[in-house]
C-alpha cells in the first residue's frame, strides 16, 4: 500500500490549541465515558463542578438531542467523539454510529478518535465503509507496557487491541494516525516506531496536563512521581530533537508550548 502522509494533515496542523489542532468542529453524544483515565479533562472538570465522581462518571448518559439532530455539511474536518469513546454496549453503540451516519450521509469529513476495540472498528468499517474516502481514524496508543495503561486508562483497551484495530484500519486502506498523547512510557520513541509502519498520515505525541499533587494514595505514588519525570523539560526536548525529522510526526501544543518557554528562556530556536 502506497502511503501519503502529506494529504489534509497540514492545514490542520496550523491550529494549535486543543481540539482545534485536529479539527474544525468536535461533536459528543455521550456524557461520561466508561474508559474512565484518570487523566480525562473531561472528567476533571466535571468531578470540580460535582457533576460527577471517579463512579459515576462511568455511568454513560446518551444525550438524546445529539442523537435526533440533522447535521449539515461543516466547513471542514468533524472530529466524533472528543470527550468520550465509542463502546460495545448496545444502546452506546448505536447511538454513536447514528451520530456518525448523520455526519457522513450529510457529506462531512469526519475524524473518527478512539482507544480503538477491533470489534467497533470492524463494524465502523462493514457499515460505513462506502464513505472511506472521508473517514479517517486517530487511535489514542498511549504506551506498550499493559501494566502502564491499566492504571493510567482502566476499562481501555490493551494495547495488544488497539494495535490489531490500526492494523486492521490500514489493510482496508483507510486513513491512518496515532495519538500518543499523553505518553505514559518515558521514551515514547519505540511505540512511535512501532506504530509507524501502520499510519498514513501522522502521529501526534502530546504530555499529560493535569497532574494532581493531592489525594494520592501510597500505593498510586510511583506511577504520578514517573509521569511527571516523563514530561521533565530536559526530557522533552531530548524526545522532541530525536523525532523531529520524522515527516509524520507532529507535536502537540503541550510540549511545544513548553519548549518554546525553554527556547525564549535560553535564546533556543523556537518550536513551530
Amino acid at each position: 500500500m502506497q502511503i501519503n502522509r502529506n494529504s489534509d494533515e497540514k492545514k490542520h496542523c496550523k491550529i494549535t490549541s486543543g481540539t482545534k489542532e485536529w479539527a474544525d468542529h468536535n461533536i459528543n453524544c455521550l456524557i461520561g465515558c466508561h474508559n474512565n483515565c484518570r487523566y480525562c479533562y473531561a472528567k476533571i472538570m466535571a468531578k470540580r463542578f460535582n457533576r460527577a465522581t471517579d463512579k459515576t462518571w462511568q455511568n454513560v448518559i446518551v444525550r438524546k438531542d445529539v442523537i435526533q439532530k440533522k447535521y449539515r455539511k461543516f466547513n471542514g474536518r468533524v472530529m466524533f467523539p472528543s470527550s468520550h469513546d465509542i463502546f460495545n454496549f448496545p444502546r452506546i453503540k448505536e447511538s454513536c454510529f447514528t451520530v456518525l451516519s448523520n455526519l457522513l450521509e450529510s457529506g462531512n469529513e469526519v475524524l473518527v478518535t478512539t482507544k480503538p476495540r477491533l470489534s467497533i472498528i470492524q463494524e465502523i468499517d462493514e457499515l460505513f465503509g462506502q464513505h472511506q474516502e472521508r473517514l479517517q481514524f486517530r487511535f489514542t496508543i498511549t504506551s506498550k507496557n499493559d501494566r502502564l495503561l491499566k492504571f493510567w486508562e482502566p476499562n481501555a483497551p490493551n494495547f495488544h487491541e488497539r494495535i490489531k484495530s490500526l492494523k486492521f484500519a490500514f489493510r482496508k486502506k483507510y486513513k491512518t494516525s496515532v495519538s500518543i498523547e499523553p505518553f505514559l512510557d518515558y521514551y515514547p520513541q519505540a511505540l512511535v516506531k512501532y506504530v509507524e509502519p501502520y499510519c498514513t498520515e501522522s502521529i501526534w505525541v502530546g504530555k499529560m496536563n493535569y497532574i494532581p499533587r493531592n489525594d494520592i494514595s501510597k500505593r498510586d505514588t510511583p506511577f504520578y512521581e514517573q509521569i511527571r519525570r516523563n514530561y521533565e523539560p530536559t526530557h522533552l526536548k531530548e524526545i522532541y530533537y530525536q523525532l523531529r525529522n520524522l515527516p509524520i510526526i507532529r507535536f502537540k501544543d503541550s510540549i511545544r508550548n513548553i519548549l518554546n518557554s525553554i527556547s525564549v528562556k535560553y535564546n533556543y530556536t523556537r518550536i513551530s
